[in-house]
């Protein structure tokens, strides 16, 4: 690693437009898993200037089942308006009521459909074949130390100043706020830790009017404190430059501004540049697709890595291919920074009982993804979360004592 370089990150915020679109998906992936925890779901969303629309394949029990397909194409009565019901009220909690996007009056199209017979067929388990993986690909985790939540420091900036801005924004705390925004953080690393924030970039959608004069002074001071508040006072100095909503005024946003779909945001949804990426989005997916369920995997073994002081900086990956039920392998690496060798930790945790077999079923059985706990997932990234009840399971550290065991 360089000893001294900058290095950058963006979030963005539940009212981005391809935010809003991934909570939409995964509502829907929540919709379906609460009433059958083995709901096969592929839900794509796009939405602009009043309009939703919602796309994909689906399997589920008593909604839209292959028993049912010949006399209601499907769909179980009443399931469509649900679904609608479902979607306006996600629309609804980020806070859209604009005369550009209107959680209440946006029209809404819905193209779901069943799931095709030939990708089941390669994922059901049957007679002596395991359940198989829901796709081809590979996915990656990553873990570090340089904040408590093991997230890179820049990326864990990033979210919790729209994190804080959306709270104000819900609260009434910052009543000039409107639901897009965007932000991104630089930092100086010496010796690969972060010393100094270099820049601070923050662009809001805003109350008409704060785009000049007194009330734009006003936004801009919000935001400066704000960030005074949340990034640790060593790394903020002379040195860091703001830009504030630098094009000027940002008043039409989120889907009137500019189209959003699902799956646009996946650097913001992990490691925000700092590891590898598949190449496979997450939400609007049941945890039967290896996109999703194998990535929450190769975080909580790279994250119990190094909560086990075995590297201060590690990343896994995992391969699949579509139809087979083991990895195709599994690789670590710990840049340098792990106390035992890289393939020394490949082979404990091959050893590690509790963790069972890297199957897509032994990863939802152990991590228990098959209940309704997406929807949370949707904005300000699906890592460096707190796991609380059901939530985020792959946060958790409680693999770390396992692996030290498996070393000794």
């Amino acid at each position: 690693m360089r000893n001294s370089f900058l290095f950058t990150s963006e979030s963005v915020s539940e009212g981005h437009p391809d935010k809003v679109a991934d909570q939409i998906s995964d509502a829907i992936v929540d919709l379906f898993l609460s009433k059958d925890p083995e709901a096969r779901v592929a839900c794509e969303t796009m939405v602009t200037t009043q309009r939703i629309v919602i796309g994909g394949e689906i399997r589920c029990k008593g909604v839209f089942d292959i028993e049912l397909f010949k006399d209601t194409h499907g769909w179980a009565p009443g399931s469509r308006d649900e679904i609608e019901q479902v979607v306006r009220q996600a629309v609804k909690r980020i806070g859209y009521e604009q005369d550009g996007f209107h959680w209440q009056t946006a029209e809404f199209e819905n193209h779901l459909h069943g799931q095709s017979a030939h990708i089941a067929q390669g994922v059901d388990a049957s007679g002596n074949k395991d359940e198989g993986a829901g796709d081809q690909g590979i996915m990656f985790g990553y873990a570090t130390d340089e904040t408590p939540d093991y997230l890179p420091a820049t990326l864990y900036y990033s979210h919790k100043i729209l994190e804080r801005m959306a709270a104000d924004r819900h609260s009434g705390a910052a009543p000039f706020l409107e639901p897009d925004a965007k932000s991104q953080v630089t930092l100086r690393y010496d010796a690969g830790k972060p010393v100094a924030a270099t820049a601070i970039v923050v662009s809001t959608q805003h109350a008409p009017g704060y785009h000049e004069g007194d009330k734009e002074a006003e936004l801009k001071s919000y935001v400066k404190s704000i960030v005074a508040e949340l990034l640790p006072a060593g790394l903020l100095s002379g040195e860091t430059v703001f830009h504030i909503n630098p094009t000027g005024a940002f008043e039409i946003g989120g889907p009137d501004g500019d189209a959003g779909l699902t799956g646009r945001k996946i650097i913001v949804d992990t490691y925000g540049g700092a590891a590898p990426h598949g190449g496979g989005a997450f939400s609007g997916k049941d945890p039967t697709k290896v996109d999703r369920s194998a990535a929450y995997m190769a975080r909580y073994l790279a994250k119990n890595i190094v909560a086990a002081g075995l590297a201060t900086r590690c990343t896994i990956q995992l391969a699949y291919a579509i139809g087979v039920s083991e990895p195709l392998s599994l690789y670590v690496d710990t840049h340098g920074t792990g106390t035992v060798g890289d393939d020394v930790i490949e082979a404990a945790i091959g050893r590690i009982d509790k963790l069972g077999r890297l199957t897509p079923r032994g990863i939802r059985t152990h991590l228990q993804l098959n209940k309704p706990i997406y929807s949370p997932t949707a904005a300000y990234g699906h890592f460096g979360r707190k796991a609380q009840g059901d939530l985020f399971p792959w946060e958790k550290t409680d693999l770390a004592d396992d692996l030290k065991a498996a070393l000794a």
